[in-house]
């Protein structure tokens, strides 16, 4: 009886404590969700007049609409463009600050740096650098013999400018993972390498890099779930421009609601999109388990 009351006020307590959590959560972040729901299945406007239920049709012109498709290709794109630079130049800015004894502070600092910065002054950064007439980027350029570049003009140039600009910005998070996990590595691997004679390249690609690995898989998701959630960076660089060439997702719905007024139809694109990013958290999962099983003996 008394270890039971004894339970019975540690579960209280417990509960307590995470109470203001709960409510937060369910306050912030349940309740949209369930609103926004709700909303998808409505002709809701943003100027909250006469709201009528249409059911499905929001999601089936949703999923007829070209422009959501091109947008959410554009997303799509993004995230193949960008991923792939964040994880290697954070790889390798990661393994020079590890080898770099001197002044190994001041890598940590330069690299990260950019990581703290908000995007509207990133976006003005580049904004001024790809200036037709007097920008750094085409400056460059013209010192290798190259013509201008319609930076913001062009699709094609108006994306590698946002992948560049990206990359240049949030490459930090993904080199102090890099650099935590090459400093967790066992110096012991490498003094018994080196007695069996194996040099830089092989430790790299022998020692390094297989127990890289694991950082590498989880940079990699959170990489992909941070591109296809991109905004800022297209919204303050080229406002999805040229023709909506560079408009991801997001600002196709951020349109929709705040623009076009159709709250109703802004929601239902946004939870299109939600369950495409639910489909590929769930085919990692799937993939990463049969992974760890064929792994077990």
């Amino acid at each position: 009886m008394i270890g039971g009351s004894m339970s019975t006020r540690r579960a209280g307590s417990g509960f307590a404590f995470v109470t203001p959590f709960l409510a937060a959560y369910l306050l912030f972040l349940v309740l949209p969700l369930g609103m926004g729901l709700v909303a998808s299945l409505t002709d809701a406007g943003l100027t909250g007049a006469s709201t009528e239920f249409v059911g499905l049709a929001n999601y089936a012109e949703a999923l007829t609409d070209p422009a959501m498709w091109r947008s959410f290709g554009v997303t799509v794109g993004f995230t193949a463009a960008s991923t792939p630079p964040l994880i290697l130049v954070g790889l390798v800015m990661a393994l020079l600050t590890h080898h770099l004894a001197p002044a190994r502070w001041l890598w940590r600092l330069a690299f990260f740096a950019p990581y703290v910065l908000p995007s509207s002054a990133i976006a003005l950064i580049f904004v001024w650098m790809y200036q037709p007439e007097f920008g750094l980027a085409d400056s460059l350029l013209s010192w290798l013999g190259i013509g201008p570049v319609g930076w913001l003009s062009h699709p094609v140039a108006a994306m590698l400018g946002v992948v560049v600009a990206t990359v240049w910005w949030t490459v930090g998070f993904n080199f102090l993972l890099y650099l935590a996990a090459l400093q967790a590595i066992p110096h012991d691997l490498y003094e018994a390498s080196s007695l069996d004679g194996a040099g830089g390249w092989r430790q790299l690609w022998h020692i390094t890099l297989p127990l890289l690995r694991p950082t590498t898989g989880l940079i990699a998701v959170l990489q992909v779930l941070a591109s296809l959630k991109v905004f800022d960076q297209f919204y303050l660089i080229t406002n999805g421009g040229p023709q909506h060439s560079t408009r991801p997702v997001l600002q196709y719905v951020y349109e929709s609601g705040f623009t076009n007024y159709r709250t109703g139809y802004a929601s239902a694109v946004s939870y299109v999109f939600f369950a495409a990013i639910l489909l590929f958290t769930l085919a990692h999962f799937s993939i990463q388990r049969r992974r760890a099983g064929g792994d077990r003996p």
